[in-house]
């Protein structure tokens, strides 16, 4: 099986730690980053793992991969996200033109948990082998309460083929989200599972399914390029949908199959979820139970007549909640959003692809930052026009290029960078190196930058 990983998301449902420019599959809530997880689950699958995600998440997925050692691992960036139908469609051609026509693939979201990996695995064997017969398989939840977070798909009473503990059933229909009268109604009925957005399938299979459903769509994807160059002309006219509307609810029960297992999931979508996964911090608790609080291990946190609350800590937001409300988190981002606060965007730290920088203190009247250069990296030959620089060294050597002058630099060393002079920093060692910047202006946004060079072609 090829397994493919659909890494996209707004980063909302777990704000403050998720958030647009970082969302929860890169968060590190579970000691690894979900997208981790996942992708070492991937890798006992037989062959390599792909990932399709957006440009912008280009960054950190090349950060997570280099930080895990995982090279075999093949990603198509989209130049913007258009839902998963197209996704799906862009890996499927990409395999095609690979001569995996005839192999099965298995699609993946990036940010789901799952604690009973063996099971999972057995499943998703099982799951190949009916997708080997044509048939799109779906891997559903088997449901322990009546959720009305979570889509169901109702199946048939009757499997047609059986494994194990497992058997696959015809589907009937995909439901939405349900209030929760129609939620028990479901439990009650006995043959709905929840649907966790895992699809199994024959690659030149779903190709067919693509040209019988979605013509248009599979008529821009067909012309796609061995190299990708033209990925953002057919972006710009793809439909933007879901696989579900525009595939699988058009699928017959001898088509689209479903298998309900139990293996650990969940698509942790609140600080709810995270809370009954997690311990948390240690908290001193005076009249206080059942709270849950998620922050930093080196700072102590103390709850005082309170009880069942949620209390998530970063170091530019703090939020408090009550167990069972945490979806309401979207509340928050909304407001946050209608003030054009970069809170529900940025974290006051930021993964650049040569390395990475915190802000320490950001005032009207200078901004500093602690920064680290990755072994062998360099930041691009750039000027501003609205600040001067000064660099102080404090771990590690390399060179710094102050209008075209190279000038070796190591801990302790100080240089400062005039309003308007070209300059940067290399690391030529096999060590980080690490500087405290300190900015002095009128302006100090991360858009004042003219770039002369950069090794990663940015604007």
């Amino acid at each position: 099986m090829i397994p493919v990983v659909l890494s996209g998301g707004s980063g909302t449902r777990l704000w403050p730690v998720s958030r647009q420019h970082m969302p929860k599959q890169f968060c590190n809530i579970f000691g690894k980053a979900l997208q981790t997880l996942t992708l070492e689950r991937c890798q006992k699958m037989g062959s390599a793992p792909w990932i399709v995600t957006s440009q912008t998440l280009k960054t950190l997925t090349e950060l997570n991969l280099r930080q895990n050692n995982m090279n075999d691992v093949q990603v198509v960036y989209e130049p913007f996200g258009k839902n998963t139908a197209p996704a799906i469609a862009v890996l499927c051609q990409v395999l095609l033109a690979q001569g995996k026509g005839d192999e099965i693939a298995g699609v993946f979201p990036s940010d789901h948990l799952i604690t009973q990996e063996s099971n999972f695995l057995k499943v998703v064997k099982f799951a190949s082998e009916v997708a080997a017969n044509n048939r799109v398989v779906t891997l559903g939840i088997k449901p322990s309460y009546p959720e009305t977070g979570y889509g169901y798909i109702q199946t048939q009473p009757q499997g047609f083929r059986k494994q194990d503990s497992w058997e696959a059933f015809p589907v009937i229909k995909f439901h939405e989200k349900p209030n929760q009268e129609k939620a028990e109604g479901f439990i009650a009925q006995g043959n709905f599972s929840w649907n966790a957005g895992i699809f199994v399938f024959k690659v030149s299979h779903m190709v067919g399914l693509f040209k019988k459903h979605q013509p248009e769509m599979w008529g821009l994807v067909s012309t796609l390029k061995k190299d990708l160059s033209n990925l953002e002309e057919i972006y710009a006219k793809v439909q933007n949908i879901s696989i579900d509307y525009a595939i699988m609810e058009k699928l017959g029960g001898d088509e689209l199959a479903c298998i309900p297992a139990e293996f650990g999931w969940s698509d942790v979508g609140s600080w709810d979820a995270v809370a009954s996964l997690e311990k948390g911090e240690k908290a001193i608790e005076v009249q206080a139970s059942g709270n849950f609080v998620f922050g930093n291990k080196e700072k102590n946190y103390s709850v005082i007549g309170l009880n069942d609350v949620i209390v998530v800590d970063t170091a530019d937001a703090l939020m408090l909640v009550k167990k069972g409300m945490s979806q309401d988190v979207r509340h928050v981002v909304e407001a946050l959003n209608k003030e054009k606060s970069p809170l529900t965007k940025d974290h006051i730290f930021e993964h650049r692809p040569w390395g990475y920088f915190e802000i320490l203190k950001d005032t009207e009247n200078f901004k500093s930052k602690v920064i680290r250069v990755h072994p062998h990296a360099q930041i691009s030959y750039q000027s501003h026009a609205q600040r001067e620089e000064h660099w102080t060294i404090t771990k590690g050597s390399g060179e710094v290029v102050l209008n075209d002058e190279i000038i070796p630099v190591k801990a302790g060393t100080h240089i400062h960078i005039p309003l308007g002079a070209k300059h940067r920093i290399r690391n030529n060692t096999d060590q980080p190196l690490e500087f405290v910047e300190v900015q002095l202006g009128t302006y100090f946004g991360e858009d004042d930058i003219v770039r002369y060079q950069d090794d990663y072609q940015r604007k």
